[in-house]
């Protein structure tokens, strides 16, 4: 799809209005040439994965304290990081980040891989974390789309499709959209964008740096869009015998309990 949008006007927002956060590195030392750590990049995606930002924020801190490095949490107990974790939920991230930090220290000496493809062969990383790692700890050209990405992108274009069958749209959108030049922090723009300007609810178009590029709001939708598939509500049904019966024309069979 062809673009009017220029990466440049969301960077120019960024660099004036990036979220300040204890595992990012801002975009003036990012121009300087400092990197941020994949160790840090890794294990703040994987916290935030399910869980809001202002949640993670001091769970990262203490993880970090307790293990500076990947190699320390490699020689971790199980027990000792789903106790840290307690909280955070969705235990099954807790014992990945232990399975992935082994096999990153043994099987690449204790480095993250800087592609795609092989980042997201690993336990608990999948295709929003591995692009996520490899575009802004690696500055690769890697699409990362999440939750603030599909709103800010549906809104642009005035997507129509509901989610979650746009996704494959949003995703190819946002990837035409990805710059060479910065692909890290371009990332990292419109998931700002996305979390205090292009908000769900009320979102603050005056303040939006692509406000004149933004089709939902010149349609006056914006407040619409993205839209979402309705649910379909489970029918609730009383009786005293169901028959389930399979296409090979088995039946179920349950015994009711003596008491309930």
């Amino acid at each position: 799809m062809k673009s009017k949008v220029k990466p440049s006007i969301l960077l120019n927002w960024y660099d004036q209005n990036a979220r300040t956060m204890p595992w990012r590195i801002g975009p003036t030392d990012r121009m300087a040439g400092i990197l941020p750590n994949p160790y840090h990049v890794w294990l703040s995606e994987i916290m935030l994965q399910q869980t809001t930002v202002a949640t993670v924020k001091s769970y990262f801190i203490k993880f970090v304290k307790k293990w500076p490095t990947l190699e320390k949490l490699a020689q971790a107990d199980e027990n000792e990081i789903t106790g840290a974790w307690a909280g955070l939920g969705y235990y099954a991230r807790a014992r990945n980040l232990l399975r992935c930090a082994k096999i990153v220290k043994s099987e690449y000496d204790g480095k993250f891989p800087t592609d795609y493809n092989t980042l997201i062969t690993l336990p608990g990383v999948g295709p929003y974390t591995a692009g996520a790692i490899a575009a802004i700890a690696y500055d690769k050209n890697e699409v990362v789309v999440d939750g603030n990405v599909e709103r800010v992108v549906s809104r642009l274009f005035n997507i129509q499709t509901p989610l979650p069958n746009s996704k494959g749209e949003i995703t190819e959108i946002a990837r035409s959209l990805t710059p060479k030049v910065r692909p890290g922090d371009y990332a990292q723009a419109v998931m700002d964008l996305g979390a205090t300007v292009c908000t769900p609810v009320a979102p603050k178009c005056l303040l939006c740096p692509l406000e004149q590029q933004c089709l939902a709001n010149k349609n006056g939708s914006a407040n619409l869009v993205p839209f979402k598939l309705k649910k379909k509500k489970k029918p609730t049904r009383k009786g005293f015998i169901y028959i389930v019966k399979r296409v090979d024309q088995a039946f179920l069979l349950e015994r009711r309990p003596a008491k309930g």
